[in-house]
């Protein structure tokens, strides 16, 4: 924090020179390895490749995922219409804490081994912890659902929200230990809902599938391209029609014939 300070007081008593004024090697915190647009980092359309740094603010619009390496070798993918935040992470002494304001993200988180180490999220309702496991969060409607895929979670409710769906076990603190397959869902509203010991097929299946991020997104199909592989099959259809379909010329029933064959003028048909 205190090398933090001197640094900004530096860049402006030397902002006239902003070489000198560029990120410390040590905020860091990753790269961008894959997006679907449209996506942002800090207001600005993200790329590929793009370094993260302390405190980047990650957005995907309605059809934009990003797919972002940490340093320690923990990897973010976040869903459509999502805002997370990297407030901090340092490999070294794997300090990360990383809030959503809103959306869904999926976390596979490197393993812990530093004594002081933490993984945290936070949501605006709801702190969940971690030592090295691959979990889901979302955020919507003051709701705070979280899912583990492997490993455990820690969940803390935060202010005035409460545990309103769990699979977990409940501590004496009022946290949820989240165990593999099972879900906790954090509200400031009551909801009425199941009470299992496992997660849903069908929520595990949508929570994994909101936060995919392909390597390779397929190029959208140029609408003139579409078109005209319409109109080429239709042209096909009608010359095939034409070439094999034949009325008599008593006005009977369609007589099928084979192409490039010479009907008999006696009865129509191919010898």
């Amino acid at each position: 924090m205190c090398k933090r300070l001197i640094a900004a007081v530096l860049c402006l008593l030397l902002s006239p020179y902003p070489a000198l004024c560029q990120p410390a090697p040590g905020d860091r915190a990753g790269q961008i390895n894959a997006l679907v647009p449209s996506a942002s980092r800090n207001s600005t359309p993200a790329k590929v490749k793009d370094d993260l740094q302390w405190n980047d603010l990650l957005q995907t619009g309605s059809s934009g995922r990003v797919r972002a390496g940490l340093a320690d070798g923990s990897i973010l993918s976040v869903g459509s219409n999502s805002e997370l935040r990297v407030v901090q992470h340092d490999a070294a002494s794997q300090q990360t804490s990383l809030e959503m304001n809103f959306g869904k993200v999926r976390s596979k988180v490197a393993k812990i081994t530093q004594p002081n180490g933490k993984f945290e999220m936070k949501t605006p309702n709801a702190v969940i912890g971690v030592i090295g496991t691959d979990f889901y969060v979302g955020y919507e409607a003051n709701r705070t659902t979280v899912i583990c895929y492997t490993g455990k979670v820690w969940v803390t409710p935060s202010g005035n929200a409460k545990i309103v769906r769990n699979s977990g076990q409940a501590d004496s603190n009022g946290s949820i230990t989240v165990s593999a397959g099972e879900m906790v869902v954090i509200s400031t509203e009551i909801l009425a809902g199941y009470q299992s010991s496992t997660t849903p097929p069908e929520v595990l299946l949508a929570s994994m599938t909101d936060t995919d991020v392909p390597d390779n997104p397929p190029p959208a199909l140029h609408p003139h391209l579409v078109r005209n592989v319409l109109i080429g099959v239709g042209i096909a259809a009608t010359g095939w029609a034409v070439g094999v379909t034949q009325l008599s010329s008593s006005g009977g029933s369609p007589t099928v014939i084979r192409p490039g064959c010479k009907p008999s003028p006696t009865n129509g048909l191919c010898p």
